[in-house]
């Protein structure tokens, strides 16, 4: 198996973003999105799931964080499609339930190449950082969508916004690492379909 990397730019008049993500790779980052928390929150889920993940958004923060947010899942989504290729040997299923202080975090993925996006998560502030609380749903929405993702995240326990927030990005970087690994006993994609 090759290196299993995903490189995708998207320039649209809201946003010009470039991303590289390396799935084989040891939780290395260079993140710069104009938004903190958000560069925070990236930085925690590429670390737990051990990929390498580079990410440059020129977005028009001056409207608000919107566009920057839900375009950076879009492209995010794309590039982990891109690196995951014919998915021939990986689990394909991956799960993590994260504690973090009072907060429990579940995520679930499937990497059938049907996207499906469930969310059961409420912030209580409005605003965590610069990043609107509200605009983490819009992240792991567009990131579903564009990488064929099956994505379910549930918060069990908590309610530090901070720690809840952190939790999800992390437990979705355990559950996608769990996914995308492969396993030495196959050698054709995980389905009875023959197809992925």
């Amino acid at each position: 198996m090759g290196s299993r990397i995903g490189s995708v730019t998207r320039k649209t008049n809201e946003t010009n973003i470039n991303v590289t993500i390396h799935l084989d790779g040891k939780g290395e980052t260079n993140i710069k999105t104009g938004i903190g928390f958000f560069d925070h929150m990236l930085h925690a889920f590429a670390r737990h799931g051990l990929f390498d993940l580079d990410i440059h958004v020129a977005g028009d923060l001056e409207v608000d964080c919107h566009h920057t947010v839900e375009d950076t899942g879009i492209v995010l989504g794309q590039a982990i499609l891109q690196a995951l290729g014919d998915k021939v040997g990986i689990n394909r299923y991956g799960h993590f339930t994260l504690p973090m202080d009072e907060t429990l975090a579940l995520c679930a993925i499937d990497l059938s190449g049907r996207s499906y996006f469930s969310w059961d998560c409420t912030f209580t502030a409005e605003n965590i950082g610069d990043l609107k609380s509200e605009m983490i749903h819009e992240f792991f929405h567009a990131l579903s969508a564009n990488s064929g993702m099956n994505l379910h995240l549930k918060i069990l326990d908590g309610n530090n916004n901070h720690h809840l927030a952190e939790a999800l990005f992390k437990s979705f970087g355990r559950a996608l690492d769990m996914a995308t690994l492969t396993n030495s006993r196959l050698n054709e994609v995980w389905s009875t379909k023959g197809a992925l």
